[in-house]
């Protein structure tokens, strides 16, 4: 018996920011249909894909960064997440004030692998513009009060004290892509 498809979220780290890793999104989809992946939607040019497929997630991120590395002849890490996680991730959001008040402020991070013990307090030590952050469950949540422009919470400190790569996607972001979800699931 075939497996049933699954709709996931692939978020893409560090394309097309200051004409680095230059990926079309038009061309992206077309790759992704290619490996096989069914109603493949695109948001915006920073690499927000949603779509279904029958590989587990680990899969999925290798394909896509393995097509990559092949179409376009850069690395670009790929998280993903199924629609499942996404929604409980978002539904959870630790700073709900945020979201209303300044929700370009307001960013959810997503990492490689499980965030490692104690990644919330070396942040903080990073912390000098009101940020507040939070880890719940897998997902860190940075409320850049003061302005992520001038935060010292760089991608590499994230990084470093997560234990993996994270991105980050404001909550204007976040309420985008899960509309995607809910595109592909129609579909």
């Amino acid at each position: 018996m075939a497996k049933s498809p699954t709709t996931y979220i692939a978020l893409f780290r560090g394309i097309n920011v200051g004409g680095n890793k230059k990926l079309p999104m038009a061309k992206l989809r077309e790759v992704c249909e290619a490996l096989g992946f069914a109603s493949v939607r695109t948001y915006i040019q920073s690499g927000n894909l949603a779509f279904r497929s029958v590989l587990d997630q680990a899969s999925v991120e290798q394909k896509i960064e393995q097509a990559m590395k092949q179409e376009f002849g850069f690395h670009a890490g790929v998280i993903a997440r199924t629609a499942k996680q996404w929604r409980a991730i978002v539904k959870a959001s630790a700073f709900p004030d945020a979201a209303e008040e300044r929700p370009k402020f307001l960013h959810l991070g997503l990492s490689k692998q499980k965030p490692a013990k104690g990644c919330v307090a070396k942040l903080e030590e990073y912390a000098k513009l009101d940020e507040r952050i939070a880890l719940k469950g897998d997902a860190l949540w940075v409320d850049f009060a003061g302005g992520a422009g001038r935060s010292k919470l760089t991608p590499a400190v994230l990084d470093r004290a997560v234990g993996s790569t994270v991105t980050l996607r404001n909550w204007r972001s976040v309420q985008a892509i899960s509309k995607l979800l809910d595109a592909v699931e129609t579909s």
